[in-house]
């Protein structure tokens, strides 16, 4: 098991070696944001491409976020368009009504 690699991280370990973990508790190191979820998901390349693509053309930030707004957005437009389709029918079916059909 031994190796140039393995001797550069036993090395870099050495100054932690006498820390005491007993007390130390598993998690993240920052909170999660409330209403948010740290989630395992996988992407197509290209998607993230993309993504990382508009995040450097805008002088940087977070390709997650702006995932995270697109999948809102999407949410926001499908609920629209059902709110819109449901005016339709109702006033579809109101007009019908007045004019003796249906």
């Amino acid at each position: 098991m031994g190796g140039r690699g393995y001797n550069r991280k036993r090395a870099a370990a050495e100054p932690y070696r006498d820390i005491d973990f007993s007390g130390a508790q598993r998690g993240p190191v920052v909170p999660l944001e409330p209403g948010k979820a740290q989630i395992p998901i996988r992407l197509d390349n290209a998607v993230l491409e993309y993504f990382r693509a508009l995040v450097d053309k805008g002088g940087g930030g977070n390709y997650q976020t702006l995932i995270n707004d697109a999948l809102a957005a999407y949410i926001h437009q499908q609920s629209m368009l059902n709110a819109v389709r449901q005016v339709v029918r109702e006033e579809a079916g109101i007009a019908g009504q007045l004019s003796g059909g249906v």
